[in-house]
């Protein structure tokens, strides 16, 4: 990550006061996932687009690092703050962006259909919902577009956000989202909580806390729970002197480790081949003690490790996906 887009990485609490007159309403903020390379292109060369998008809207927007995930996914996290109204144009900005490169990619005259994921803290759900579903129904009537809250994903403990997501044309999600913002800026606890931090530090799957546990060089210490970390599951790493033959475990739900092996082992013999890696899967009822997580070792070097650990994480992110349209 270089200087300019550490720049717009820092957190909401740093920005300077604003006039009297800008808080004739109230500031809030709302919060979406991004793709990291779709980050890029919001941010622009030298944070031209940013700056440009900041300047147009009167709205402040962060996202979270490079490497700071919304839990389960592998996708950033885009925060915008100021007036309702200013979060609107800065959001329409960012996804008239995002929809015209999905536009030109697919060389189609019809307008495309999306989605857009906003991270809504759980306490605020209800109110989107309303009693009986009433509000959420008369958002999706009045928008036209299709509007889906997430369960509490109890896989990740501490996680207390929940995912709204609004699919339709570009008009139709910002109705959508223009109607749940100014839901959620009714709310004294959604406004309080604008100065969150982005990241998710702590919040590991199954209820399991702590950074990542480094085992010493020729250790055959036992598999430790406290190793788990942030990203969608457990995470032990060892090597060898001559840190060639890396080890990595993680844990992977498992409901979704078919979505990792894929029809007669087609998905981790792409991963293998992609990354260089070796990745072993453990028996059926070989569980990370205390959940129900399987075993998912991934052997070799470092960037090895580190691309089959990305191609397995969203093969998660999309099984869990499934999961959320199921239900």
């Amino acid at each position: 990550m270089d200087s300019t887009e550490s720049s717009y990485l820092s957190s909401p609490t740093n920005a300077p006061p604003k006039s009297p007159s800008d808080f004739a309403e109230k500031p809030t903020y709302v919060r979406f996932l991004v793709s990291n390379s779709a980050a890029g292109s919001v941010i622009g060369k030298g944070g031209s687009t940013i700056t440009d998008f900041q300047s147009q809207s009167g709205a402040r927007i962060h996202l979270s690092r490079s490497h700071e995930f919304f839990p389960g996914t592998t996708d950033r996290i885009i925060m915008v703050s100021g007036a309702v109204n200013e979060i609107l144009k800065a959001v329409e900005l960012i996804l008239s962006k995002l929809l015209s490169e999905i536009h030109s990619e697919n060389d189609n005259d019809a307008e495309p259909k999306s989605k857009v994921r906003l991270v809504v803290p759980n306490g605020s759900c209800g109110g989107i919902i309303g009693k009986g579903g009433a509000t959420i129904k008369s958002f999706i009537d009045e928008s036209q577009a299709g509007i889906k809250i997430s369960p509490q994903d109890n896989n990740y403990f501490g996680l207390n956000d929940r995912l709204v997501t609004v699919t339709g044309t570009l008009d139709e999600q910002l109705h959508a989202v223009d109607l749940i913002v100014s839901k959620l800026s009714e709310d004294a606890h959604y406004s309080q909580s604008i100065n969150s931090p982005m990241s998710y530090p702590g919040v590991s799957p199954s209820g399991y806390h702590g950074a990542p546990y480094v085992l010493p060089s020729g250790s055959t210490t036992a598999y430790n729970p406290s190793s788990h970390v942030t990203n969608g599951a457990g995470r032990k790493f060892e090597n060898n002197k001559e840190d060639r033959s890396n080890s990595v475990t993680i844990g992977v739900l498992d409901g979704h480790i078919g979505f990792v092996v894929g029809r007669g082992g087609r998905n981790i013999m792409e991963i293998s081949q992609t990354s260089g890696a070796r990745v072993k899967i453990s028996d059926r009822g070989d569980y990370i003690s205390g959940t129900t997580e399987r075993k998912v070792t991934i052997t070799g070097s470092q960037r090895a490790i580190r691309t089959a650990e990305s191609m397995i994480l969203k093969k998660v992110a999309y099984a869990a996906e499934k999961a959320i349209e199921v239900e």
